[in-house]
């Protein structure tokens, strides 16, 4: 298959082999100093920022922006500081709390992330992936990211952004692959340097990379500091032709446009929302109906007398 050049992509230059180095140590070294000087101020890069924080903002950050996340981020930490802040408090006040970021069983989860710290670690993030993963809500990718970021410890982290520059950089695809924890893991170990400090340096800067310069549909390549090595860019941005990632079904008349409208009557409620009010929210008695029983379901909604309520 032929290739093709992107708007605002040059043709690319002949690789120059000792821009490579040897194995992976000339990547990543460009990619740590390249973070150093162009990172964005966020919270949880901050000194001293706590370990509890970097939980509550990877919990955040699944499937929401950064721009969104901050604010609420700050306003939580300051409201619970602590695990043991949040565990105290009833889990309906963590998902009223959660307002607008969406899909807000994941304040379920970290209610019963902070309970569970709270009641068998004293109250204190543990950094071991093991006991991260024992957690209630807690996968694979978060279990690294709070031992990697909070507690400096050399572990493989990688999220879609991480991928997505593996896959050009050293693959030469457009795209990468179906996701696969063993082969990315792999793949991310083989670049990862052996110095621990280096090693979180480096998981950051590959997902900063991702998330503002090697972008999925628009990515700047003449501002990339692997640009002169990129396996994807020295084969003249191939297309890719393997499995693509599911288009997300709109939003607008979605049942999650529903639940969210269910959702947000109820956290603005602090008495039980009663069925003749929730008749109001949506004219689609069917698709209505479905979207309640699936937040009684998920737990995001109870019953009460006189209606409906946030969990207790």
């Amino acid at each position: 298959m032929g290739s093709r050049i992107r708007a605002g992509q040059s043709r690319p230059p002949r690789r120059d082999p000792s821009e490579r180095g040897t194995g992976s140590s000339k990547l990543a070294d460009t990619v740590i100093a390249w973070f150093a000087q162009n990172q964005r101020d966020l919270p949880w890069r901050r000194p001293g920022f706590s370990a509890w924080g970097t939980l509550v903002s990877e919990f955040m950050l699944q499937q929401t922006p950064v721009s969104r996340v901050v604010p609420r981020l700050e306003e939580w930490l300051e409201r619970w500081p602590t695990p043991a802040d949040l565990a105290a408090v009833p889990a309906g006040e963590a998902v009223r709390a959660w307002a607008s970021l969406g899909y807000p069983r994941r304040a379920l989860w970290l209610h019963a992330c902070a309970v569970s710290i709270a009641e068998r670690h004293g109250g204190v993030v543990p950094h071991d992936v093991d006991e991260l993963l024992a957690l209630p809500g807690i996968g694979d990718y978060t279990a690294r990211a709070v031992s990697a970021f909070a507690y400096g410890h050399r572990h493989p982290v990688v999220d879609t952004n991480i991928r997505r520059v593996i896959a050009r950089a050293v693959a030469g695809q457009g795209e990468p692959s179906p996701p696969s924890a063993r082969r990315d893991l792999a793949a991310m170990e083989a670049l990862l340097p052996q110095d621990p400090p280096q090693a979180r340096a480096f998981n950051a800067g590959l997902m900063e990379l991702g998330a503002i310069v090697c972008t999925a549909r628009a990515p700047r390549c003449e501002s990339c500091p692997l640009a002169r090595s990129c396996s994807w860019r020295a084969a003249g941005y191939p297309e890719h032709t393997g499995p693509r990632k599911a288009v997300q079904k709109k939003y607008e008349g979605s049942d999650r446009q529903v639940r969210g409208l269910i959702m947000a009557e109820l956290r603005a409620a602090h008495k039980p929302v009663t069925d003749t009010e929730i008749v109001t929210l949506w004219p689609d008695a069917t698709q209505r109906d479905r979207a309640l029983a699936g937040l009684l379901r998920d737990s995001l909604a109870i019953r009460a007398q006189g209606g409906y309520t946030l969990p207790s």
